[in-house]
Order: structure tokens, then C-alpha cells, then sequence
């Protein structure tokens, strides 16, 4: 099962993974998405692109209209949607110019500290 996270943490924390793995040349169990804030991933992930996301997870890729169709949504909404979503690295789109999230399962962490 292909998973991503999606968490929230520092720059120098996601680079030195990547140094990490650099240095191991072993690859991370999931691939990572990261939000510098939790406010900068709540306004990426609202409520209908998380409705979203959850209808492209494993779905392979597909056109806005189909997404469009997954959602019970109007296209240019949805279209809108993606855009956002693909600007902040979460979906891709293909050389045929559909769209995909490559991923079957999705896990959210993020920590809150007192202040």
C-alpha cells in the first residue's frame, strides 16, 4: 500500500531527512508532504480538497471532470481545487494532462504545544 504523510514541520527538519537519506542512500517507508504551520496545511487541505483527496486516493489519474464527478461537484470548482493542491506539491499532473494523487492511504501528523 502506497502511503504518504502529510505533517507539519520545520525546513531544517525536512532537510536534514533528506540528508539523511543522502548520506544512507536508504529511502523513507512514505513518502512526506510538509506544511511549514499548521494554519499554512488547513488552508491548503479545506474541507472540499480533503473531500477531494480522499476521492483520488488509489483512483489512478483522472480528468477534472472526472474528479469533478467523484465529488458531486461543479467543474470549475473543482478545477480550482486541483490547481491549489498541485501548486502546493500534493497532487501531480500527467504528461496527458490528467490528474493524480499517487497515493492509496493518507496519514496527518502534526503536534501541538503548549505556548
Amino acid at each position: 500500500m502506497k502511503t504518504v504523510i502529510l505533517d507539519v514541520r520545520s525546513a531544517e527538519d525536512a532537510m536534514q531527512d533528506f540528508v539523511n537519506v543522502w548520506k544512507t542512500g536508504k529511502a523513507q517507508k512514505a513518502a512526506r508532504i510538509s506544511f511549514a504551520t499548521p494554519e499554512l496545511l488547513w488552508k491548503v487541505l479545506t474541507a472540499k480538497r480533503w473531500e477531494l483527496l480522499k476521492a483520488l486516493c488509489g483512483a489512478g489519474p483522472v480528468t477534472v471532470r472526472e474528479a469533478a464527478k467523484k465529488v458531486n461537484r461543479d467543474v470549475k470548482a473543482v478545477h480550482s481545487d486541483l490547481t491549489a493542491l498541485r501548486r502546493a506539491g500534493v497532487i501531480e499532473r500527467t504528461e496527458s494532462g490528467q490528474v493524480e494523487f499517487p497515493y492509496e492511504t493518507i496519514k496527518v501528523e502534526f503536534m501541538l504545544r503548549a505556548a
